[in-house]
């Protein structure tokens, strides 16, 4: 069974895939709790044991009882805050140690934890803590400058840590917590907000057992995880569920070493580096990192044992690289911030296609369904399905009870992605069904990025769409009604750019701007974003 016990494998290779997937039964137990399994259980076995080299400081090691010592007493330094149960607690800080100690603190007072880009401007930041009610905020000096300029707008948020400040001095003279609160498997945990289609973004609540939904995956497309002498690192953010559930968080829970980078803006030369200098062997690389770490030299000393890409496919050439030049096979997965990592292809455990997201992994029951909300047939196009009940599976929307029953209708999760499966099973991705922008591995949505920009005096309209690019697969694109007179210069345009990039975030920001006397309409005066899309730019 599935337990708090760390590094405990839950799947056996039975010699294909297929055998695999139907020797596999989920075993959840009743009470489970993410920083028991990712930390305290290791501390107490191994103490010793490295869980994260910060590379930021020196390439300084985190043991495992580091780890546990700090978030105890900072646990207790919130407590002592006011936090309890289910309150939420805001992480806006790089990756670090202290990104850790913080959600292991929170998760053992039974609290649910909400990661925050760091980049996030002020517009993502009022949201996001305004629509959680996050209670306290632990940052640094950067967004602590944010968050005051918030506050008035954030009556929920009583506190706000920076780690630039005492917050080491708090740590080091709390007692350690008592006794962690004791959680169920099925208890709230952590929340990421989605990036928004048609409206806002949504808090997408996950519950201590959807760690354990991802092991699966993370044990096979990173080819029978772990082995003797693996080490992680990802340069994805730990604000998102990629670089946090994707490889962090496992990491941590098979006790293999974890790697910690700051990377204000991605390096590709810098990265292989960090990978040559710390023997890092074990990878999740969105794929506009691999495209730009393609182009630069592979440095003496690099030794990759698994790679893993996801967010955008991948094309042939890209997986021939990998298996030419780094000598590894890359592995791809496929989810949503609602329900990740349910589809993955990973060659030489199975029979792999370059274009394919891959297979259900094991415990996954997925199906396209066609609009009558019935099955479709092989080679039929139909939307991605998963079965509830998956434990990786979110809990709710935070607050939105309408927009869960429509995403979860009928037993089944509706992805809202466009698939194809061939006679082998495999599942091919067609297109989205709404107006998700894939762009350097990221998911974004366009309301955020529209409403700053009408937000401008000089805007009238704005719409926001993706257009093809050849590095990051999508660009976003600005179409605007501007205000009479007003020309789209090149002023106008650096000013919308960086309205949007310090008021969202700077990986948000639109690449192109287009102005027009009307944006076209649907009857009940909605933007037609597809007609958009179709339009040459």
């Amino acid at each position: 069974m599935a337990s708090d016990t760390p590094g405990q494998r839950l799947v056996t290779w039975r010699g294909n895939w297929q055998a695999t997937r139907d020797g596999f039964d989920w075993d959840i137990p009743a009470r489970f709790n993410i920083a028991r399994a990712c930390c305290d259980g290791w501390a107490a076995i191994d103490p010793d044991r490295v869980a994260l080299i910060d590379a930021g400081a020196g390439d300084r090691d985190w043991t495992y009882g580091a780890l546990k010592d700090a978030s105890d007493r900072l646990a207790t330094v919130f407590a002592r805050a006011g936090v309890g149960r289910g309150d939420r607690v805001a992480v806006l800080l790089p990756q670090g140690p202290a990104v850790l100690i913080a959600h292991f603190a929170a998760l053992k007072l039974g609290a649910i934890v909400l990661p925050l880009f760091s980049l996030f401007g002020a517009d993502a930041l009022r949201f996001r803590l305004a629509d959680s009610g996050a209670v306290l905020a632990v940052t640094d000096t950067d967004g602590a400058e944010k968050l005051s300029a918030l506050r008035a707008d954030l009556p929920d948020l009583r506190g706000v840590q920076s780690i630039d400040g005492d917050f080491w001095a708090q740590i080091a003279a709390a007692p350690p917590l008592e006794q962690p609160v004791d959680t169920a498997a099925d208890d709230p945990a952590v929340m990421i907000y989605t990036s928004g289609t048609t409206g806002n973004p949504k808090g997408a609540l996950h519950a201590h057992r959807f760690l354990l939904g991802h092991l699966p995956s993370i044990e096979l497309h990173h080819r029978h995880f772990p082995q003797r002498g693996d080490r992680g690192w990802t340069p994805a953010d730990w604000a998102w569920i990629g670089g946090l559930m994707d490889l962090a968080m496992p990491c941590l829970y098979y006790g293999v070493p974890l790697v910690a980078q700051r990377m204000r803006k991605f390096d590709p030369a810098a990265a292989w580096d960090l990978i040559a200098r710390l023997k890092i062997r074990n990878l999740f690389l969105p794929p506009t990192a691999l495209k730009l770490m393609r182009q630069v030299p592979v440095p003496a000393g690099v030794d990759i044992r698994s790679l893993s890409s996801g967010g955008e496919a991948l094309g042939a050439d890209l997986l021939q690289w990998g298996r030419e030049t780094l000598g590894v096979e890359i592995s791809e997965i496929y989810g949503q911030t609602e329900c990740n990592i349910f589809i993955c292809s990973v060659p030489g455990l199975m029979d792999a296609e370059p274009g394919f997201m891959g297979l259900p992994i094991p415990g996954a029951d997925v199906t396209l369904m066609g609009g009558n909300d019935t099955p479709v047939a092989t080679g039929a196009v139909g939307e991605v399905c998963v079965r509830a009940g998956h434990p990786v599976m979110f809990l709710r929307y935070w607050n939105q009870p309408d927009k869960t029953a429509e995403k979860m209708r009928g037993g089944w999760l509706r992805t809202g992605d466009l698939a194809v499966q061939d006679a082998a099973g495999r599942y091919r991705f067609v297109a989205r069904d709404d107006d998700i922008i894939t762009s350097a591995g990221y998911r974004i949505g366009p309301t955020e990025i529209e409403d700053c920009l009408t937000a401008d005096p000089d805007v009238v309209m704005a719409a926001v769409v993706g257009a093809p690019d050849p590095v990051r697969t999508e660009i976003v694109v600005a179409h605007l009604v501007l205000r009479d007179g007003v020309p789209l210069d090149d002023a106008l345009t650096e000013r919308l750019r960086a309205r949007v990039s310090e008021r969202v975030s700077p990986h948000v920001a639109p690449r192109r701007f287009h102005a027009h006397d009307s944006l076209p309409l649907t009857a009940t005066g909605k933007i037609l974003r597809r007609a958009l899309r179709d339009t040459p730019t």
